[in-house]
């Protein structure tokens, strides 16, 4: 019988979970690169601020519905990413989760999805997590604690993802861009904390979180400025996905 590594017993513990599959997450790259760039004018900035190896969270900001496609594809090294658990119904279920995507309960506490993000973290895997929680305006205005937390149970580096172009301003949050358009993806500085071991406060996750997101504000700030490009702004009126109000910035930004 193998031996458990020493760093799966921390708590969390992580060693009892199903690690996310691996098998459809390398080699399915290459051809879906190929096939979106038929479509779209995607643009990879910056991939030095991505750690080569060890584990690594990549933390982006969330506009339109190819979002998690784009950077599972296009990012220099694939990502297990947190996908609202509604998706994982039939064909496209079972694809994603042998791709290698990790299903999320976005309204009730999901100990199996921080758990398979920590074994995937503790393999020295990288994983994706969008704190807005659901697509919008793509500014940061919400900001949940996830990406946080997990960096510091995990001591990942975490990485801010910028994805600009893959909604146009005015769109649904469930619209394509138009055939032909340029879509860029911006990785910024990575932004690191010392991991805190068991029992980790409430207070404790929501100042990381605080201090997370100023950070991926300015790196926000940089991908508009380096790019040229402006986010597609909010959401028409009547389109809104239900998210819970477990973020920092509920009510407002501090």
């Amino acid at each position: 019988m193998s031996r458990v590594p020493a760093h799966h017993l921390d708590p969390p513990r992580s060693d009892r979970v199903k690690p996310a599959p691996r098998y459809l997450l390398h080699p399915l790259r290459p051809v879906a690169r190929f096939v979106i760039r038929r479509r779209y004018d995607v643009r990879v900035h910056d991939v030095h601020h991505v750690p080569t190896s060890g584990p690594v969270i990549y933390a982006s900001n969330h506009v339109g519905v190819i979002d998690g496609p784009v950077l599972a594809i296009f990012a220099p090294r694939p990502a297990h990413a947190l996908t609202k658990r509604e998706m994982f119904k039939g064909f496209l279920g079972r694809f994603l989760w042998h791709s290698g995507q990790i299903p999320l309960d976005r309204y009730n506490p999901d100990p199996a999805a921080v758990r398979t993000c920590l074994r995937a973290l503790r393999d020295g895997r990288a994983i994706g997590i969008y704190p807005e929680g659901s697509r919008g305006a793509g500014d940061l205005a919400r900001f949940h604690r996830g990406a946080a937390y997990l960096a510091l149970v995990s001591g990942a580096p975490v990485v801010p993802v910028t994805t600009l172009g893959s909604r146009e301003p005015g769109g649904a949050s469930g619209s394509l861009p138009r055939r032909g358009a340029r879509i860029d993806l911006v990785f910024g500085e990575v932004w690191r904390t010392d991991p805190v071991p068991w029992p980790r406060t409430r207070e404790q996750v929501e100042k990381t979180s605080l201090l997370l997101r100023e950070h991926m504000l300015v790196q926000l700030d940089r991908a508009r400025a380096s790019t040229g490009r402006e986010l597609p702004g909010p959401l028409p009126s009547t389109d809104v996905d239900p998210d819970p109000d477990t973020g920092v910035t509920d009510r407002g930004a501090p």
